[in-house]
């Protein structure tokens, strides 16, 4: 048994494999995961049902499990309404640098030859999409 709390193999596997500068992506239930990763990207399926699990859960796992540099938040057309999920991202991710970007420009980043690992949620939040960069490991 692992000392970790997280325990999901694949997705362990995964980020062992991923190094600074990498990209993980967080998917909402609504992310076109077949057609908007990048090549080299291992996708790691965790939508079992509707809202099980979502983007939340699984960015508070990943926080205590690698060091996070930067993030990247997709957003609604300038007017419509700041989305519930963007507010919970900001939250967790604290003093992370977060960009946003608009659905098209985050479908392009998410589909880049950095993007390591593909997290598949069944978040049904609509724009709860999250890319994360891994940082550097800090001894101490």
């Amino acid at each position: 048994m692992l000392l970790t709390e997280l325990l999901h193999p694949g997705l362990l596997s995964a980020l062992a494999g991923a190094g600074h500068g990498g990209r993980i992506l967080l998917a909402d239930g609504h992310y076109p995961a077949s057609t908007a990763v990048g090549p080299h990207a291992e996708v790691v399926h965790l939508n079992l049902a509707p809202g099980l699990l979502d983007v939340s859960t699984v960015l508070d796992v990943l926080l205590r499990a690698v060091p996070v540099e930067a993030a990247t938040v997709m957003v609604p057309p300038v007017g419509d309404p700041e989305p519930e999920a963007l507010g919970a991202h900001r939250r967790a991710l604290g003093a992370v640098p977060l960009e946003e970007v608009d659905r098209f420009a985050f479908y392009d980043q998410a589909r880049a030859g950095d993007l390591a690992v593909a997290v598949v949620t069944a978040d049904v939040r609509q724009y709860a999409n999250l890319l994360l960069t891994i940082g550097v490991r800090r001894l101490g």
